[in-house]
């Protein structure tokens, strides 16, 4: 086993595949942890596993049963799970309010919300049972800043960072600590609505303090291996704003949403 700051660990990090997922997989590893990459897609999962030799799973969050498979499969192969962190998102588009359906909500929440709370229900009994736990929510600041156009993600995250603290709350004597990170970084999901509507990218940046948004697994994942870590032992119920600055002052971005659906 390399040695390292997460040596002998085992973590699950959903939406592995790509961004930032990708990213904290790939750190994660690198310091010694051994890695289920839970991911839908199964080209892109089992790409990452077998960089980083770990093990992969296709896992649709929404699927409640593939959740908990998911988190058997970490326990079934190493006989633990010690790290649970969730990012998986593919669901959303850009729309106003008025024109959201409930067909769409209920797809976010189902993502964003209930994913993370059945996969941090099937961790958290070999996480107490070892005194030791570390799940890292991936929130966003699209919901701390109500941006326009994503009613859905903007909710579920901000149902998720609710979430976190309530657990973080009642999980505390245990050992279990769980954190929620709002990463300002051009992710997998971040390109997709990108591609979509291309001045959001130029916006986004412009919009930054540091001038970018930032890289995946060189400014977002070092944060998570450190949440991961006996480090963050005393550490429970945050938000860390992984960002360049952005939760500051907020960030003035108003696109142009006439005539969306």
């Amino acid at each position: 086993m390399t040695a390292g700051r997460l040596a002998g660990r085992v973590a699950v990090v959903t939406g592995a595949g790509d961004g930032i997922g990708r990213g904290v997989a790939r750190r994660f590893a690198a310091e010694g942890a051994r890695v289920l990459v839970a991911e839908l897609n199964p080209e892109s999962g089992a790409k990452v596993a077998a960089e980083i030799g770990g093990e992969f799973v296709r896992t649709d969050v929404t699927d409640k049963a593939q959740v908990h498979a998911m988190v058997d499969a970490a326990a079934g192969r190493w006989g633990a799970v010690d790290i649970l962190v969730n990012n998986a998102w593919g669901a959303g588009t850009v729309s106003r309010v008025e024109a959201k359906t409930d067909e769409q909500l209920a797809r976010g929440f189902a993502m964003g919300y209930y994913g993370p709370l059945w996969a941090m229900q099937a961790a958290f009994p070999h996480m107490k049972a070892r005194g030791y736990g570390r799940v890292i929510n991936m929130c966003s600041l699209n919901g701390v800043n109500a941006h326009m156009g994503t009613l859905e993600y903007n909710s579920a995250k901000e149902a998720l960072r609710t979430l976190t603290r309530t657990a973080a709350r009642e999980w505390a004597p245990t050992g279990v600590v769980v954190n929620a990170i709002c990463p300002g970084a051009k992710s997998a999901a971040f390109h997709r609505m990108a591609a979509e509507h291309p001045e959001i990218e130029a916006a986004a940046d412009r919009a930054n303090p540091m001038g970018r948004l930032g890289d995946p697994e060189t400014d977002i994942a070092p944060v998570a291996v450190f949440l991961a870590s006996e480090d963050a032992r005393y550490l429970t119920g945050n938000t860390l704003f992984a960002d360049g600055g952005s939760h500051i002052n907020g960030v003035a971005w108003t696109p142009d949403l006439d005539g969306e659906q």
